[in-house]
C-alpha cells in the first residue's frame, strides 16, 4: 500500500471549520486562517494548509480549553496530518480535540462524531482495529440519534466502519455497509458527487479481492470519472483510484493499461510529496515494476535508483536520531 497518497481504500475525514464558522459572531483572524486553510486543504495545497491551520491554532489557544474553535483547529490540523500519513502527530491532536469539543458542545453533537470518526481512521492506519471500531461505532451512534439513519454524515461513518472490517478481511460485514452508504449518498447528493466516488472505489476493492474483476473495473472507472469532473487534474485524491485500477490491471497481466495510470500517479506524487518521502519511493517502485513487465528496463532502473536513494537517506536520518 502506498500510504496516504495511494490508499487502496479511500477514507472520509472531516474538516470542521466551515461548518462552525456560522457560530462565530464576527470576522476574526482565526476565522480567516481557518477558512483559507480549509480551502487550501480541499485544493490539495497541503503545505499552505498546514501553515494556515497552525496560525489558526495559535489564535484559538487564546480562547481557552472549553471553546469549540480550539477543538475545531486541533481537528483540522490533525486531519491534514492524517492525510499526509503523519499518524503519530495526528493522534494526540484528535484526542485533545475530543475532550474540548465534548466540553463545548456536549456528548451528542455531529462535530464530536466527525472527530471520533477521524481518530478511528488513525487507528486503522496503526492497525489498531479494536480501537478504530470502538470510536467509529460511537460516532455512528451519535449521528444516527441526532441526524437520522439516512443522513449523508451517517453514510460517511458507515463507509469508514466498512473500511475497518475490510482491513480485517471481513468482507461479508463490509459489503452491506458500503452498499448502504452508497445508496444514502446517491439519494442525498446525486450520482456524481465526490463522496459517491469514494464509496465506489471502496466497493471496487471488495470485488477485487473476491476476484470479481469486471465489476471492480466498472466501479473504479466510475469513481475516476467523478473525480476528474469534480477536481482539477493532478488533485491528490485521484491518486487512489488510479493506483487501484492499475493494480487490478497488473493482477490480470494487463501492463499496457496499467502503465499510463502509474505514470499519472507518479506525477501527482512528485507534485505533492517531499523529495525524500518514503511514499514517493513506493510510487517510484510501483511504476518501475510495470516498466520492467513492458521490457522498458532502463527506465525502470532509473526509477529504482531514485527510490533506493530515498530509502538510504531515510535510513541514515533514522540512524542519526
Amino acid at each position: 500500500m502506498f500510504e496516504a497518497l495511494t490508499k487502496k481504500v479511500m477514507q472520509f475525514v472531516a474538516i470542521l471549520v466551515l461548518a462552525l464558522l456560522a457560530a462565530v459572531a464576527q470576522e476574526s483572524q482565526w476565522q480567516k486562517y481557518s477558512t483559507e486553510g480549509a480551502q487550501a486543504y480541499e485544493q490539495g495545497r497541503y503545505e499552505e494548509a498546514e501553515r494556515l491551520f497552525l496560525l489558526a491554532l495559535k489564535e484559538a489557544e487564546a480562547f481557552g480549553e472549553s471553546d469549540s474553535r480550539l477543538g475545531t483547529s486541533l481537528n483540522n490540523l490533525a486531519t491534514l496530518y492524517l492525510k499526509q500519513a503523519r499518524y503519530s502527530e495526528a493522534e494526540p491532536l484528535y484526542q485533545r480535540s475530543l475532550i474540548i469539543l465534548e466540553k463545548a458542545l456536549g456528548p451528542y453533537h455531529p462535530y464530536l462524531a466527525a472527530t471520533l470518526d477521524n481518530l478511528a481512521m488513525v487507528y486503522i492506519e496503526q492497525r489498531n482495529y479494536l480501537a478504530a471500531e470502538r470510536y467509529s461505532r460511537k460516532a455512528l451512534e451519535i449521528l444516527e440519534n441526532v441526524l437520522g439513519p439516512d443522513d449523508p454524515e451517517v453514510a460517511i461513518n458507515l463507509s469508514n466502519l466498512a473500511e475497518i472490517y475490510r482491513m480485517q478481511e471481513s468482507y461479508d460485514e463490509a459489503l452491506p455497509l458500503y452498499e448502504r452508504a452508497l445508496a444514502i449518498q446517491i439519494d442525498a447528493l446525486g450520482s456524481e458527487h465526490p463522496s459517491v466516488a469514494i464509496i465506489l472505489n471502496n466497493l471496487a476493492e471488495v470485488y477485487r479481492v473476491r476476484c470479481k474483476y469486471d465489476k471492480a473495473e466498472e466501479l473504479y472507472l466510475r469513481s475516476i470519472v467523478i473525480w476528474e469532473k469534480a477536481f482539477p487534474q493532478g488533485h491528490p485524491d485521484i491518486a487512489a483510484p488510479l493506483n487501484n485500477l492499475a493494480s487490478l490491471y497488473e493482477m490480470q497481466g494487463k501492463y499496457d493499461r496499467a502503465e499510463p495510470l502509474r505514470r499519472r500517479v507518479l506525477r501527482i506524487a512528485m507534485a505533492i510529496l517531499q523529495p525524500d518521502s518514503l511514499n514517493l519511493a513506493r510510487v517510484l517502485e510501483g511504476y518501475a515494476n510495470v516498466l520492467h513487465k513492458l521490457n522498458r528496463h532502463s527506465e525502470a532502473e532509473a526509477l529504482e535508483a531514485r527510490a533506493k536513494a530515498i530509502r538510504i537517506r531515510n535510513r541514515q536520518q533514522n540512524e542519526s536520531e
